[in-house]
């Protein structure tokens, strides 16, 4: 908001119903803004300045010049040059009053160009105070932030849910916003790159497999394992309560939808193969599930047992292992946190889809052409080519100079 008494206000009553919501997990709740920072004001004497002929930039310039120093010179070397910086000794820099007591030196204009010395405590009044440590902003608004770490054993958005709840009830003036940051706001930007993504990706390869296939209807089965895999994929991390990572569980989607499609596309494509070989659907079907049963579940085991270990965070130190022969075998580490939610969504998934994959891709593609043989759709599978009529057969054998047969040609006629 924009008015910084009231952004101060605002924080206390959404601090104070935090804290009495009991809300656990919080490990200490804390604000960026401190209000209770000392100050010293110098207040300069503008009439007193007018009289001297002194303005206030000069005065201003003597003071800096005290704290932080006025550059006089440089000192070069052969390879960069430092600027020299004159101020008071660090002593005389933490006492105001000998801060003050310095002359400020001046040409007196009104006495024909005179040298004067006049001192800074005759033009300026001194007041102690207590300010804001700083304003900070966001997208150019003024922002104050309350944060706190997550204790251990607990779920940060399981808190910031909760969190959320009780900002809800707040009566929130107009012109004022409360939002989450942090970890929460970060997730949501990764879900939003994610979901772009993935869409695009779906997107792409739906234009693919019309291309390929040379039909809308059988991507859309094909797709339909995707959505059987994300059923997996939430079924699973339900059933077994762990923690999904929005970034890692978003990338392993991404590497199981290309491998539940991959499954989708070996049955379709094997079915119109054997269709255009003069099958009937139903017969098609039920051999390129014969035929693909074995390549499926092979893929899908291999997937699924090679990312077991990754899951459950197996080490093994090899050095050790041929060295000393002690492998250092144990389970967990650091590298499951970060890595177990890509291999559990993609063994959810892979183990949900892939049964359902083999029995609904061919029913569904069984339906959708007993629907378009109902309403007179044509499939574009090609009909086998039938040679109906031989009329006849005509060979000769043609022989050399020496009698030795050299070629055979045989003509049918259709």
């Amino acid at each position: 908001g924009e008015d910084f008494n009231q952004l101060v206000n605002l924080t206390a009553n959404v601090k104070n119903a935090i804290i009495k919501s009991g809300i656990q997990g919080i490990e200490e709740l804390k604000s960026d803004l401190v209000l209770n920072k000392p100050e010293i004001v110098i207040d300069i004497d503008r009439e007193q300045a007018a009289r001297e002929g002194i303005s206030t930039l000069q005065i201003a310039g003597q003071i800096r010049g005290a704290l932080f120093g006025t550059e006089v010179s440089k000192f070069r070397d052969d390879k960069d040059d430092y600027p020299i910086m004159v101020r008071l000794k660090e002593g005389d820099r933490g006492q105001i009053e000998k801060l003050l007591s310095m002359n400020i030196v001046y040409r007196d204009m009104n006495l024909g160009g005179v040298l004067r010395q006049v001192p800074l405590s005759t033009l300026t009044n001194i007041r102690y105070a207590t300010t804001y440590s700083g304003i900070n902003r966001k997208d150019q608004e003024r922002v104050v932030t309350l944060s706190s770490d997550v204790l251990g054993g607990f779920n940060a958005n399981d808190v910031n849910a909760q969190i959320q709840e009780v900002v809800d009830g707040i009566d929130i003036p107009q012109g004022y916003s409360i939002r989450l940051g942090g970890e929460q706001e970060e997730q949501m930007k990764s879900m939003k790159f994610l979901g772009v993504a993935f869409l695009g990706a779906i997107l792409l390869i739906f234009l693919i497999l019309v291309t390929q296939f040379n039909s809308i209807s059988k991507p859309f089965i094909i797709f339909f394992t995707v959505l059987f895999s994300l059923i997996g994929v939430l079924l699973g991390f339900i059933i077994t309560g762990k923690t999904m990572s929005i970034i890692m569980t978003g990338v392993g989607i991404f590497a199981l939808a290309g491998i539940v499609i991959k499954n989708g596309i070996l049955l379709i494509e094997f079915t119109e193969e054997l269709r255009g070989r003069g099958m009937s659907t139903r017969e098609a079907l039920i051999e390129a599930g014969a035929a693909r049963l074995t390549p499926v579940l092979l893929t899908a085991s291999a997937c699924i047992l090679g990312l077991v270990p990754l899951a459950i965070g197996m080490n093994i130190n090899f050095v050790t292992l041929f060295t000393e022969f002690n492998p250092q075998f144990f389970i967990g580490g650091f590298s499951a946190v970060f890595w177990g939610s890509l291999a559990y969504t993609i063994i959810f998934g892979l183990s949900f889809s892939t049964m359902l994959t083999l029995i609904m891709v061919p029913a569904m593609y069984y339906i959708i052409e007993r629907i378009k043989g109902r309403f007179g759709v044509k499939s574009t599978q090609h009909e086998p080519l039938v040679i109906p009529v031989v009329n006849g057969i005509e060979g000769h054998t043609s022989t050399n100079g020496n009698g030795a047969k050299t070629k055979q040609e045989t003509n049918v006629e259709i």
